[in-house]
């Protein structure tokens, strides 16, 4: 694409183009996203914001990575397979993760209006779209299956690391959300967006081979590993000044026992900001 002269307004417009198609697409197969939106109830309405929210990271990212501008009909057709696939591969892998969720509990408490829930459930949403937009990439057959299969890993990834943070906070964090604890829903919204941006910078770059591609996805993700001690030393003992501890500590305190939305919304955004910068210096 370095040769190609792209107009910025014509991949302005293609991205538009595709962001109004899929968001049809996704109404048009899934009725409940309209209900949720304009008649639901708090939680339903913050899942149905993380669902959309996947839905433009798909399309923004179908037409940054299949668009050249010399051939209309070939980005027609590869934007379209990639949105499609994406919006698909969203749609599943997000709804699953949601019913994974708070052991299939989840919808019911979004169901009768429980925003912790809502918000946890938006919240993984969104981490799939982003993995999904990074993880599929490409203008061609061959680069559309090694994406699928880079995406499969993101998926399974992200849920093995929820689970560590899961193990590593000394509250329950599925019993929390279940019962109504919002800080308990955006820590957890800060922890996996932060891990799928860690992970979805790791699907990126030019397949060289499974077993580099997978050497290079390995070394990246070992930087997901710096979230933890971010946890307990910068926010806990320099920010909050507090003792230091190996777990737990005045952050699952001020959680669990206190519902601190403003220390669960310190821990998520040093969650994301640390992402981010790692992300930037990889």
């Amino acid at each position: 694409m370095d040769d190609v002269d792209i107009k910025p307004i014509y991949v302005v417009c293609f991205g538009a183009a595709t962001t109004l198609i899929l968001l049809v697409i996704a109404l048009l197969a899934r009725r409940g996203l309209a209900q949720n939106l304009t008649k639901g109830n708090a939680a339903e309405r913050l899942l149905a914001v993380g669902q959309v929210t996947a839905i433009f990271l798909v399309a923004a990212n179908a037409v940054r990575s299949s668009v050249q501008g010399s051939d209309l009909v070939h980005d027609v057709t590869w934007v379209g397979a990639f949105g499609i696939v994406g919006l698909a591969l969203v749609a599943v892998t997000g709804e699953l993760g949601v019913r994974l969720l708070l052991s299939s509990r989840l919808p019911q408490e979004i169901a009768r209006g429980n925003v912790a829930a809502g918000l946890a459930g938006g919240a993984h949403f969104v981490a799939t779209g982003i993995i999904t937009s990074r993880a599929l990439a490409g203008n061609e057959v061959a680069t559309l299956g090694i994406s699928v299969v880079f995406f499969v890993l993101g998926q399974l990834t992200l849920h093995l690391f929820v689970s560590l943070f899961r193990a590593l906070t000394t509250y329950d964090d599925a019993e929390q959300i279940a019962g109504e604890n919002l800080a308990a829903a955006l820590s957890y919204a800060g922890a996996v967006i932060s891990v799928a941006i860690i992970i979805a910078r790791a699907t990126e770059g030019d397949f060289t081979g499974w077993s580099s591609s997978l050497r290079g996805y390995a070394g990246m993700l070992a930087s997901a590993i710096a979230l933890y001690p971010v946890r307990q030393v910068f926010v806990q003992t320099l920010l909050l000044r507090a003792p230091f501890t190996l777990r737990g500590g005045v952050i699952d305190q001020g959680i669990a026992v206190e519902r601190s939305a403003g220390i669960a919304v310190l821990e998520a955004v040093t969650y994301v900001a640390t992402a981010l910068s790692i992300t930037r210096l990889a």
